[in-house]
């Protein structure tokens, strides 16, 4: 791999994405996932081994997992009175990283406000852990303002699901909007009365695309005519927020309501985190409900339960070592790929690659203009941020409000950011109960 792309790939500490993440805000768990004095949770991040409690009083800790003293892993630690103590000498610390005892030393000896352990702000909103692992004084005071997270918890569903392969692979995976009509839908034959987005996708599973560079990251739409309305336009309109997010149009830009990240474990595990409404998983739960393709076009995941090891969390049933559990009968006869749910088909293939995908052996085609621009646009704001400017959206959290992918069909004519712009308004101002 090429010194380039390791400069957009890499995520460690004091490597030049690496450090651009670390000016965003990151959700690392649900709040679910730690007790008060319960089991600490091991947790990797942007290539850093960390632990996660939660305290006597409620109030979470995420730190280094190494006690400052002589470096055991307070994984191992006592997690009692408001913080967590070492097994090994005993050694004390509460969620902010103050050392508050040191067991093994005579009182009069004591230097504790000389000792911290390496811990990181958090916060928590509607069941999710955040972290911040940048600057302290630089910490942006909001968590990002996705459109499904301004309401209620009741109304946002969370998804984790751990990934072997490299964050920006992943991301570009959910960036390639014509894989959909071939990966997901390919079996799929157009016929007559079939829903009007699966006519949109198989009759012509070669779209054309549109891109622009966004004060939050990149959009862009893919668009082809519309078979099922004449003289209209078909489009897929797709974000890349920066730093990891992504908002994909998996269903109409009406329902679309969601959010997901690709968040680096290291540099060849990733960790896919998905806020989506409950209006989004309604339509998808119709989906499935409603599917007679056999080619598994709906979301699903299948979990094993989680363990204490660094790639315990969230690791699904269908992997590598069972090959995703492909029928090949089913291949021949009824699926295209012959394994089950959109999301499984996306961990398959983005898997397959390797842990970091060598890009020498692509040859890229006007299909990936999306993926080679935001590739460019990674460059250029890694290069900029080296050279002291703020990256994108990192001090302004509130600029997300405004985005939505989705996919609709229009007639109107004009350029195609103020025909997204009017679809969207026009949602968005409708009654609350027309919308739902």
């Amino acid at each position: 791999m090429s010194d380039q792309y390791e400069t957009i790939t890499r995520a460690g500490p004091g490597t030049p994405m690496g450090e651009l993440m670390r000016q965003y805000w990151i959700p690392v768990a649900p709040s679910r996932e730690l007790k008060e004095d319960g089991t600490p949770v091991r947790i990797l991040l942007l290539n850093e081994k960390l632990i996660a409690f939660r305290d006597t009083s409620g109030r979470v800790g995420v730190m280094d997992q190494r006690c400052p003293h002589r470096c055991a892993s307070l994984f191992f630690g006592r997690n009692e009175e408001n913080g967590i103590r070492c097994v090994y000498h005993g050694w004390k610390f509460d969620v902010d990283g103050n050392c508050l005892d040191q067991l093994n030393i005579p009182e009069r000896q004591h230097f504790k406000d000389k000792v911290r352990a390496k811990a990181y702000p958090t916060k928590e909103h509607n069941g999710v852990v955040w972290v911040y692992m940048g600057d302290r004084t630089r910490a942006p005071k909001d968590l990002p303002h996705f459109e499904c997270l301004l309401g209620p918890e009741s109304g946002v569903q969370m998804r984790f699901v751990q990934r072997s392969c490299n964050w920006l692979q992943a991301v570009e995976g959910d960036l390639d909007t014509s894989h959909v009509g071939v990966l997901h839908f390919g079996f799929i034959k157009p016929v007559a009365g079939m829903a009007a987005d699966r006519a949109d996708i198989t009759v012509n599973r070669a779209p054309e695309y549109k891109i622009q560079e966004t004060k939050y990251g990149l959009t862009y739409g893919a668009h082809r005519p519309s078979p099922t309305v004449p003289g209209a336009t078909y489009w897929r309109v797709a974000h890349f927020l920066f730093p990891f997010w992504i908002m994909p149009p998996v269903s109409s830009l009406e329902n679309n309501v969601m959010v997901r990240a690709f968040i680096p474990m290291d540099d060849n595990h990733c960790m896919f985190v998905g806020f989506e409404s409950t209006r989004f998983m309604r339509q998808n739960d119709r989906e499935r409900t409603a599917r007679k393709d056999g080619d598994g076009g709906y979301l699903r995941d299948n979990l094993l339960p989680n363990e204490s090891g660094w790639y315990g969390r969230y690791r699904m049933i269908e992997n590598e070592a069972n090959d995703y559990l492909i029928d090949r009968e089913e291949q021949r006869k009824k699926s295209y790929t012959g394994i089950e749910g959109i999301h499984t088909q996306d961990q398959c293939v983005t898997e397959s690659m390797g842990g970091t995908v060598d890009r020498a052996w692509e040859n890229l085609a006007p299909s990936d203009i999306a993926i080679a621009r935001n590739r460019r646009m990674l460059f250029n704001t890694v290069a900029a941020f080296q050279k002291g400017v703020r990256p994108p959206s990192a001090d302004d959290p509130s600029v997300y409000a405004h985005a939505r992918g989705g996919h609709f069909t229009t007639s109107r004519p004009g350029d195609w950011q103020e025909v997204y712009r009017y679809e969207l308004d026009q949602l968005r101002t409708r009654p609350p109960e027309a919308a739902e």
